[in-house]
């Protein structure tokens, strides 16, 4: 395998199908800056065209020359403009973040001006922009082009130049099977180029090493590069599965399902799972199952938050949807999570209040839930199944349907057992089944908060944490299964023969 191969090479092809197309004005919006500019160059190298390159601050230059010489008087794209309008065929013009200059009106005249002659004359313009939308006048006669995000085939090109880089400057041991590095190449999808070899080099800059350990170094990565979306949010899941307690029936289950995500499963003939539901009593561990999963696989974990999908604008929260969608796509493999999921989509159920918006929108979730074939594995959590639309329900919408109920004896004792461990404390030195016994319908959370409790106390008393003080708070605090009763059996009747049980 070469490692001269282009990482745009995909882009290139693409970009080269709508100028043969004659697609006169074609618009980029990335934060790729340099790469879109290599596709373009490559483009036009490849069709025999001239290249011309405008930003504000050097004006207009030879875009196929490193650092070539500017065009005087030129910073300004109205100037830019102006001496385009009077040059004869200019063969391709490429404007750097020239959105936010078109509110002006004389701007925005001399633009449109320069499209019909480039329409007529067969030039082409190219706009590439960081952030920013084209005005409807300038967006009408234009062409959308998103550069492709690296597919596993490129991403193992950008592994070995980037390791081989790091080689020459300070020898580097690699120690990966195949399949260890196939892990690692599925997690850096979702990342341009640059930031997949950023991530790479990190990885190896303490210790000099690449190795299956490295996938923990190598999701943080990919969690700061894309920290900055505003309808997925990355959550930092446990490492491994023994910092979470009970759920020993969702363990085995992902366990069973862990090696359907390989090729060999695809090539045995078994397509990998799609996801479940979470039911279950408020507090009981819904959340850490979504963890647990993530955790279990190796996967980044992404939440998204559906209060941000709605707008006032009609057809704006429909986009913000298939964007988020479209963003956890690229990210594959995910586990992606949509917590209460029967209150972002409350009108499904019930007759609509916000002109079949809720409808509308629950309805795309369902067309995507059946056809995606991306490595996105969907966890959606419900505490109220009534508020749940009956599609939801359907069998083959998820792979299964779990209940997470209140702990048990056993799991209570791990419970309190990692929580302790969590502050420091060795959970030798406490009475577990006592307080386990002491804490029956007490869920994961409220277990944790009664720690909590009690250490406020004995810091406040200036004594050691102690078995009185957990006891006295549990006290206290009586559970939600007991102020809320009838809700809590009303939701186990339910569940009893519709679901499996996490715990």
């Amino acid at each position: 395998m070469t490692n001269q191969a282009s990482p745009a090479s995909d882009n290139k092809q693409r970009l080269e199908k709508l100028i043969l197309a004659q697609h006169r004005v074609i618009s980029i919006s990335t934060l790729e800056e340099e790469e879109a500019l290599q596709v373009v160059r490559d483009t036009a190298l490849e069709r025999g065209l001239e290249m011309w390159l405008w930003s504000m601050s050097k004006g207009i230059r030879d875009g196929l020359l490193v650092d070539g010489p500017c065009v005087p008087d030129t910073d300004h794209p109205a100037a830019a403009m102006f001496h385009w309008m009077s040059q004869e065929k200019g063969g391709m013009c490429v404007m750097l973040d020239v959105a936010g200059h078109l509110k002006d009106e004389r701007t925005l005249r001399l633009m449109r001006d320069l499209i019909a002659k480039f329409e007529k004359e067969g030039s082409y313009l190219i706009l590439i922009d960081s952030q920013g939308e084209l005005p409807p006048a300038v967006q009408s006669r234009s062409t959308v082009f998103e550069l492709s995000l690296p597919d596993e085939k490129r991403l193992e090109i950008i592994i070995r130049d980037a390791l081989r880089a790091r080689n020459e400057i300070s020898r580097v041991q690699v120690e990966l099977s195949r399949k260890g590095l196939q892990t690692i190449i599925k997690n850096l999808r979702g990342l341009s180029a640059r930031q997949a070899r950023q991530v790479v080099l990190d990885s190896v800059s303490e210790d000099n090493r690449f190795d299956i350990s490295d996938i923990n170094k190598i999701l943080a990565g990919k969690r700061k590069m894309l920290q900055g979306m505003a309808l997925l949010e990355f959550i930092q899941s446990p490492v491994d599965l023994t910092q979470i307690g009970g759920l020993v029936n969702l363990k085995q289950w992902l366990t069973e399902r862990q090696d359907a995500l390989s090729d060999e499963a695809a090539a045995y003939g078994l397509s990998g799972p799609r996801g479940v539901l979470m039911l279950g009593v408020q507090g009981a561990g819904k959340s850490l199952s979504a963890k647990a999963v993530a955790t279990a696989w190796q996967r980044p974990l992404l939440r998204m938050d559906v209060g941000a999908l709605y707008d006032k604008y009609i057809g704006e929260s429909e986009r913000r949807l298939r964007d988020a969608l479209h963003q956890a796509e690229a990210m594959s493999p995910i586990v992606l999570w949509i917590d209460e999921i029967e209150k972002a989509f409350a009108s499904a159920a019930a007759q609509s209040s916000d002109g079949g918006l809720s409808k509308r929108m629950f309805g795309s979730l369902l067309t995507w839930m059946q056809e995606h074939d991306s490595g996105v594995f969907l966890v959606a959590t419900a505490n109220d199944i009534e508020a749940l639309p009956p599609e939801l329900l359907r069998k083959g919408r998820f792979d299964e349907i779990f209940f997470v109920d209140l702990p048990g004896l056993e799991a209570r004792k791990d419970i309190f057992a990692i929580h302790l461990r969590m502050r420091k404390r060795d959970p030798q030195k406490f009475d577990l089944a006592g307080l386990a016994a002491a804490a029956d319908g007490f869920s994961g959370a409220e277990i944790e908060q009664a720690i909590i409790s009690a250490l406020h106390q004995a810091y406040a008393q200036k004594s050691e944490l102690n078995n009185s003080l957990i006891l006295k708070a549990m006290e206290q605090s009586p559970p939600l299964s007991v102020t809320m009763a009838e809700k809590v059996q009303a939701l186990r009747d339910w569940a009893s023969g519709r679901c499996l049980g996490a715990g």
